[in-house]
């Protein structure tokens, strides 16, 4: 049999719930995705808490909570332990998304489900790999490579592949086909027959308008508003879709000249903009060759102002502006706040470009028609005084008091433990003495403090003294001889001490969010319940970066994988993509339920097989490219020790035909005619080259039963000159075997 492959979900199946799962390779449990909703309700993770030990290595595909939420919460919790492996944008990124949702819950509520500690700790397994790098696993995971590739959706997105014994397993969820302003799109359709292929069916009924179209739609709402002296509010994520965000209104700004002031707030902005600075190489090519031509960073924003604090924002003049505000389900952060303010006043425009998370505040306003008043909570923490922090103190030195005792109490019973004669306060312990000789070993730390208690010397005894050490230090004509290096290292040490801030951020959080980290001021959390009425306009726009679902159905049929798991979407929309792969795609599509493990081994028997060096002696190759292929002509056998080997046929080997390798694109080849002297040009789908000559592709390109040799160009006209000139040309385009 083959490499053996199981699946099974822990979360988000026929659901739109946070994604998490299992896949076991030979035994060896992958996490993939760790996500967790705005919520944070721990009964979401009561799965992953059964099976949190046995996992062997997690593996993260996006910087936002639902891909990775759940990760600090389990190495705390369930005892989670294992390597994670994410590309450095998803773990930048989504170090600073955890800090911002931490901070954001934390001024709120009494939140303690995890702290600042837990999310380092967490982020401090990971190993950060960059795309298309083969990572090979060891130890238990011998033979097994990883790799993430690019999906686009959100920065450092991860298409991830997983490879044994020559077989594919492919984890793709989320992904974008196209390209925008920051972003690549995914490279998913390279990805010719994999074993199995894991995908979600979050947009499987939903179809988008065009780039060009929405983009537009989007910038006139906002105008309008603006024009009409009201306020634009957009929930967004931390530091994910907002970036596409920033880039299309930054360059609106530019190319219009306008002055309307823009926003982006959130407790962590400063440090991701400051990260996504020096991530050019993760965006599209365009960003990237301007930054290498002309060093111009497309995230040097001009017209977009960052801050960290809402008391920054109120400092603003009132007018028409437009705030960028985390959290895009309006279940805390400033969104939450901004909205309870705004929502009154029909000048105002709340826009949503993403689909709010179930059952948050943001899916109940994007419902139509949307609800005419809404309750909200509205929570701050603020600083105890009077009696409560008069209580709170007391409280905090009685805690002191107790700790402080139990520690002393516990130490006497070490020492009444230790040595009987620690009972009597002046007898001193032959093994502390010193003599005067022994002052030369100061320097090597070997020497203990006598400890006196008590002041009255027994008769007996001689007169204690504090312990004294003779200074041993070299001296020459110029004074004490001193070693650099102690000095040079102090400074090594003040070096990282400057430029390290909370969090290994490597000093980039900014100085705002810090203080709230490190703030002990004692508070307290006061909350009050209202009722808002939602008088503002409500606009939702999908600017989610996922493909929809003409083009989830076309990618994977192009794909055309052995074995296809669907996760991730609605029950709905799970059934209906699941019954239209069954038809185009392959006959074995699986959609298992939560806990439900599925086998999607696959059914092709694999062996390993050594080619004998006689076999490989008689081998012509033949350069294709960079790489070099040969046709080989062998029988099965074993070696000595009983090994499968590939050993030279004992018969003649029978001619090969010639076989032209290789693939073109129609368009190249018209220039290469075009450079030749004979004009072409399509029409009706093919090529007419010259006066007589036609070429066409036939064949479904979907269908990869024979790789992409299932196309083949067929060549129709009559025989002449001009019809064996230009199959001439043809030919030289491809390579013979």
């Amino acid at each position: 049999m083959g490499t053996s492959v199981q699946v099974t979900p822990l979360c988000g199946v026929y659901s739109e719930n946070p994604l998490s799962y299992v896949v076991s390779i030979d035994g060896f449990n992958f996490l993939v995705d760790c996500g967790w909703s705005d919520h944070f309700d721990p009964s979401l993770l009561q799965p992953l808490s059964r099976v949190a030990s046995t996992i062997d290595a997690v593996l993260l595909s996006y910087p936002d909570t639902m891909h990775l939420g759940a990760l600090a919460y389990a190495m705390k919790q369930f005892g989670l332990s294992a390597p994670v492996y994410a590309t450095e944008p998803v773990y930048r990124l989504g170090l600073l998304t955890m800090y911002d949702h931490y901070l954001s819950r934390k001024q709120v509520s009494e939140f303690d489900l995890f702290t600042l500690d837990d999310i380092d700790a967490a982020f401090q397994n990971v190993t950060r790999l960059t795309y298309s790098q083969n990572y090979h696993l060891s130890d238990k995971g011998e033979g097994i490579v990883i790799a993430p590739h690019v999906a686009g959706h959100l920065l450092g997105g991860t298409v991830w592949k997983i490879t044994k014994d020559g077989e594919d397993v492919i984890y793709a969820v989320d992904f974008n086909h196209r390209k925008e302003r920051h972003l690549n799109g995914t490279v998913l359709e390279s990805f010719v027959r994999p074993a199995v292929l894991i995908t979600d069916a979050y947009n499987a009924l939903n179809n988008q308008p065009s780039r060009r179209q929405r983009d537009h739609e989007f910038l006139d709402t906002i105008m309008k508003t603006l024009r009409a002296d009201g306020k634009v509010l957009l929930p967004v994520d931390t530091a994910g879709r907002v970036l596409e965000l920033i880039l299309i209104l930054e360059q609106h700004w530019a190319q219009h000249h306008l002055t309307y002031p823009i926003f982006f707030l959130t407790y962590v902005s400063s440090s991701t903009i400051e990260f996504v600075k020096s991530f050019l190489e993760w965006m599209n090519d365009s960003i990237a060759k301007s930054f290498e031509h002309t060093r111009d960073n497309a995230f040097l924003l001009k017209h977009v102002s960052l801050l960290i604090n809402k008391s920054e924002l109120e400092k603003v003049p009132e007018g028409p502006k437009i705030v960028l505000a985390s959290m895009a389900s309006l279940e805390a952060g400033f969104s939450h706040d901004i909205f309870a303010e705004w929502a009154t006043d029909p000048k105002n425009l709340v826009l949503f470009t993403e689909r709010g998370q179930f059952g948050t505040l943001a899916r109940m306003l994007q419902a139509d028609p949307p609800p005419k008043a809404v309750k909200i909570t509205l929570s701050q923490r603020v600083p105890l005084v009077g009696e409560e922090l008069a209580a709170y103190e007391e409280e905090q030195k009685r805690k002191k008091e107790e700790t402080l005792k139990a520690s002393l109490v516990k130490e006497e019973e070490v020492n009444t433990g230790s040595d009987p004669n620690l009972g009597d306060p002046m007898v001193i312990d032959s093994r502390e003495t010193r003599t005067l000789s022994d002052a030369g070993a100061a320097a090597s730390g070997g020497y203990k403090d006598i400890l006196i208690d008590g002041f009255a010397p027994p008769p007996t005894s001689m007169a204690p003294m504090f312990p004294f050490f003779e200074n041993s230090a070299a001296w020459d004509d110029f004074g004490e001889v001193i070693n650099p290096d102690d000095y040079m290292i102090k400074e090594e040490h003040m070096e990282q001490a400057s430029m390290q801030g909370p969090g290994d951020l490597n000093g980039k959080l900014e100085e705002g969010s810090a203080s709230l980290m490190l703030d002990t001021t004692p508070s307290k959390v006061v909350s009050t319940e209202l009722t808002v009425q939602v008088k503002c306009s409500l606009v939702y726009m999908d600017f989610e970066g996922r493909s929809d679902g003409r083009s989830i159905k076309s990618i994977l049929a192009h794909v055309a994988p052995l074995k296809l798991v669907l996760v991730h979407g609605s029950a709905e929309a799970t059934e209906h993509l699941k019954q239209h792969c069954l038809k185009h795609v392959c006959p074995h599509v699986y959609a298992p339920q939560i806990g439900e493990t599925i086998d999607v081994t696959s059914d092709l028997c694999a062996y390993k097989v050594q080619l004998s060096e006689k076999l490989m002696s008689n081998v012509l190759f033949k350069k294709l490219g960079d790489y070099e292929i040969a046709w080989v002509d062998a029988e099965v056998g074993k070696t000595e020790s009983g090994m499968l080997s590939l050993l030279p046929v004992s018969a003649p080997a029978p001619p090969h035909k010639s076989v032209l390798v290789g693939d073109i694109k129609m368009s190249d080849f018209k220039q290469f005619l075009a450079s030749k002297g004979i004009q072409a040009e399509f029409s009706g789908g093919a090529l007419r080259c010259g006066e007589f000559v036609t070429l066409r592709k036939v064949g479904d390109p979907s269908q990869k039963g024979g790789g992409a040799g299932s196309q083949q160009i067929v060549i129709e006209g009559p025989l002449s000159e001009e019809y064996y000139k230009i199959r001439d040309y043809l030919y030289s385009q491809f390579y013979l075997l």
